[in-house]
């Protein structure tokens, strides 16, 4: 059983038995640009999923691309309007960037499957996800500078924490769109599999991911995610954490199993 919700832009879809939601970018005939309703889909999408019992979200792109960034067509129209700086300012902050930021702060995990070609904030809204799984023909690339823009909707923070900060000055400074096998190898993909193996092996790494123990696993988002000082710090804040997570259904479950010598069957409780 499954429900579906969205908007012309933006599909979800989320399976009741297995916790899975689906948030497919419905917009092939623009690319998927992150256009000012794609973006609002988006959103809209995942405040809907807020206090369900999703376990996992995947985030995919309908046609050849996965997301080609921002709204060339919307520059356009602002650059033969002259529309005032405060108000472009105010979009890409508004649409682009609050997009991309509402899904990497998404509490539950997020795997994207890209494949196609994800370019500018289309690409940082892929590498907000947690996991990214890459079809063989999938490229990626923050090419901002190609339109002779600085970067926006995030760049600066998820590329180099992602990558390292000299390779993510190269990937900017140069706009090289990455393939997938580069891709795996810088650490933006996670795996890279080819047609004939691409479906079968997403559904069973998101599988996997959604069968977990879910309030672990969202605690150990949030902490990957949080910005500690120190190593001490990280502990401190582990170990608080952790003591929320021994009451559990699903912890006392993986210690049952672990003492069986079975297989865990967590429920998300």
């Amino acid at each position: 059983m499954s429900d579906h919700t969205g908007t012309d832009c933006v599909r979800l879809t989320r399976e009741s038995d297995t916790g899975i939601a689906r948030l497919t970018l419905t917009d092939p005939d623009r690319r998927n640009t992150l256009s000012a309703e794609l973006a609002d889909g988006v959103i809209a999408a995942l405040d809907h999923l807020d206090g369900t019992d999703t376990r996992c979200v995947v985030v995919s792109g309908e046609g050849p691309t996965f997301s080609a960034g921002g709204d060339i067509e919307a520059m356009v129209e602002r650059a033969e309007t002259e529309t005032p700086l405060d108000d472009t300012v105010r979009h890409v902050i508004e649409n682009t960037g609050r997009c991309v930021r509402r899904l990497y702060e998404c509490s539950f995990p997020t795997v994207a499957t890209v494949t196609g070609a994800a370019f500018g904030a289309g690409a940082n809204l892929a590498i907000a996800c947690d996991v990214l799984l890459f079809h063989e023909a999938a490229e990626i690339g923050f090419g901002f500078r190609n339109v002779g823009l600085s970067v926006d909707s995030g760049t600066s923070h998820l590329l180099p924490r992602l990558v390292g900060d000299n390779v993510a000055a190269e990937l900017v400074y140069t706009g090289e769109m990455v393939d997938a096998e580069r891709a795996r190898e810088l650490g933006i993909a996670n795996h890279v599999f080819d047609d004939e193996t691409f479906i079968e092996e997403t559904e069973a790494l998101i599988e996997q991911i959604a069968s977990g123990p879910s309030v672990a696993l969202r605690t150990s988002k949030r902490l990957l995610r949080a910005d500690h000082a120190s190593l001490r710090e990280a502990i401190h804040h582990e170990a608080g954490a952790q003591a929320a997570v021994f009451d559990t259904e699903d912890h006392a479950e993986g210690v049952s199993a672990f003492v069986e010598k079975r297989d865990p069957e967590f429920d998300g409780t």
